[in-house]
């Protein structure tokens, strides 16, 4: 890791507030949590003051709870970012954490060429509260998000989460703690970046635009016609057919264990052939929080693949539902949508 921290005078950075634990602070006379306005945030964090930028501040109305997270609010994110990208150097996003892989995924599909950092941060303590970890993270987000090398341009201009000191690749990581300040984790990629004394950035690892000055094109087009099987034991054939043959459905993520493997039982080989044969995606992710599929080691892997199943490789599930979403609203061909999941497009997966 090297340590490089230049933040450009008079740099500019757009706080956008969706809902969330962070957002939130306890009221004197209710005595409940409320969302507090977010354009007194230096009220709430004096210590952005110290920054040598602009912090601009957009709040969605009605705010949304993390649960109820749909594409339309990303969407949303994707329009907002599009309208003010020429009018800031960086967007930080506050957002509920329940959900918050599967946004960050989802944006770095939509985004495509992007030169500027679009960094998701939250907490697991409201901001308001004596042992928040919120301040910290926005802190580092706003730090990051603000950073430039040398030249002026963005030090990470990618689609990122910042949790608990920790800067990851959106499309890389998981919620993999319910109750611990460390709630997310990228198992199969290292962060881009570390905050301690100070931010060391893990330059070899970041994703450079091919041209600084082209502008991102903006996806907005998403099919959601995708469903999730979790393969475990004592799974029944009429629950498989039900997911994989569903008439509304297009394409089919299965969680299978280990290295991609799934049970070689003929009824359960004869409906995945089935649906592959119908026209539908199957793609093969892996149920363990870190590791690959690879459908060539055994021989349960092979009995997937020569039914039509396509290898999700290292991707979690969260970026595997986002990529499909982005891929299968851009494209009708099926072959086109596989060989497409098989590409590595915004730093998903590792081939």
């Amino acid at each position: 890791m090297t340590q490089t921290n230049v933040i450009k005078e008079k740099s500019s950075l757009l706080l956008i507030y969706t809902g969330g634990t962070i957002g939130m602070k306890e009221d004197p006379v209710l005595q409940a949590l409320t969302p507090f306005d977010f354009s007194q945030i230096l009220e709430e964090v004096p210590e952005l003051a110290k920054f040598a930028c602009r912090i601009d501040s957009y709040t969605f109305d009605p705010l949304i709870d993390s649960s109820d997270v749909e594409p339309t609010l990303w969407k949303s994110l994707v329009s907002l970012i599009e309208e003010k990208y020429d009018d800031y150097d960086g967007f930080v996003i506050l957002h509920g954490t329940d959900t918050m892989a599967y946004s960050a995924s989802a944006l770095s599909f939509m985004i495509e060429g992007l030169t500027k950092p679009v960094i998701f941060t939250g907490s697991q303590l409201p901001i308001g509260t004596p042992r928040t970890d919120g301040k910290e993270n926005l802190i580092s987000s706003v730090e990051i998000a603000a950073a430039k090398d040398a030249d002026g341009h963005a030090l990470v201009p990618e689609v990122c989460i910042c949790f608990d000191n920790l800067l990851m690749r959106g499309n890389r990581t998981s919620k993999i703690n319910s109750d611990n300040f460390r709630a997310f984790r990228s198992e199969n990629l290292p962060p881009l970046a570390e905050a301690g004394i100070s931010i060391r950035y893990n330059r070899q690892l970041i994703r450079i635009p091919a041209d600084w000055s082209a502008r991102p094109v903006f996806h907005k087009e998403l099919d959601t016609r995708v469903s999730i099987l979790k393969i475990h034991p004592g799974i029944t054939p009429q629950v498989v057919r039900d997911i994989l043959c569903g008439k509304e459905t297009r394409a089919v993520i299965i969680e299978t264990y280990g290295a991609g493997n799934a049970p070689t039982k003929e009824w359960f080989l004869s409906i995945i052939r089935e649906a592959a044969e119908s026209g539908k995606v199957i793609l093969n992710v892996t149920q363990c929080i870190a590791g690959s599929v690879n459908m060539d080691i055994y021989a349960t892997g092979k009995c997937l693949k020569g039914c039509g199943v396509t290898s999700g490789y290292d991707s979690t599930t969260e970026s595997a539902l986002a990529k499909l979403f982005h891929i299968l609203g851009t494209n009708e061909d099926t072959a086109a949508v596989k060989a497409l999941l098989e590409t590595d497009l915004r730093g998903e997966i590792s081939k």
